[in-house]
């Protein structure tokens, strides 16, 4: 059904990005009385799945949203968990992303990370650096506002320093100051686990993009469940503020 499903979406227009909150690892665990950790577990397993699968889809780009600044205030045991189940996984899936020539970026603070992570991270990152089929964003220690915040901060400076001028400042020079400076905003946002909210992820870059939400915890999220929200995309009628009439036109002439 899967591959049927896979044919189907393959002949429509993709979403070149897809942007995923993935929520519900905890809860995952709870009703499986298993300990919380073990949800996040399960959600590295998922993450490798639905990166095969938006490969099989020839999706360009894949963000996923790992850990917020707000995480930071969760239990202490919880985030050193985190963070050590970070390390084993990015130092034991470094290989398959090479072969599967996935390219690993990260957003976010990564100044805030322990110095473990960050090394684990920066080997990862030089090692895929040339993988050409998929890139896969990293949100880690990450938060829009403290983006847009960060942003500011450097775009004053600039201006203090006579680099730019107030005449430079439109939206897409704002987007070059963000974390995400080169990477296409996403066309698409996934949330598994049942929230219908965005959780201060990608304000910006989500501006124009669809919004799925699925009831579905992360770990048990797979690639027919990525086909599926695919597919609901390609359902939809992208306007960026035109009228249905004004796109179908612009469809017609090209």
């Amino acid at each position: 059904m899967s591959m049927s499903l896979l044919d189907k979406i393959k002949s429509k227009r993709l979403p070149s990005h897809i942007a995923i909150i993935m929520d519900g690892n905890g809860r995952w665990a709870t009703e499986r009385g298993l300990d919380r950790t073990e949800g996040h577990q399960e959600g590295v397993v998922a993450v490798r799945r639905i990166v095969e699968a938006a490969i099989h889809a020839n999706v360009n780009y894949l963000t996923i949203y790992a850990f917020s600044t707000e995480n930071w205030n969760r239990p202490n045991d919880e985030v050193d968990a985190l963070m050590e189940l970070m390390v084993h996984a990015i130092v034991k899936e470094t290989p398959d992303l090479i072969k599967q020539g996935v390219r690993l970026l990260t957003i976010g603070d990564c100044e805030r990370l322990p110095e473990k992570t960050r090394n684990a991270l920066d080997d990862c990152l030089e090692q895929t650096k040339d993988g050409q089929n998929i890139t896969l964003v990293l949100a880690l220690s990450y938060s829009s506002k403290w983006e847009i915040t960060h942003a500011l901060k450097n775009i004053i400076d600039d201006a203090q320093s006579k680099k730019l001028s107030n005449s430079d400042l439109n939206d897409k020079l704002i987007s070059n100051y963000l974390s995400t400076a080169g990477i296409p905003d996403p066309d698409l946002l996934i949330r598994s686990g049942g929230e219908r909210r965005l959780s201060n992820f990608l304000l910006w870059q989500l501006a124009y993009a669809e919004l799925y939400f699925t009831d579905t915890y992360w770990p048990d999220f797979n690639d027919e469940h990525l086909y599926r929200a695919i597919s609901d995309f390609q359902s939809r009628e992208r306007r960026f503020g035109k009228t249905s009439d004004q796109i179908k036109k612009e469809q017609g002439d090209n």
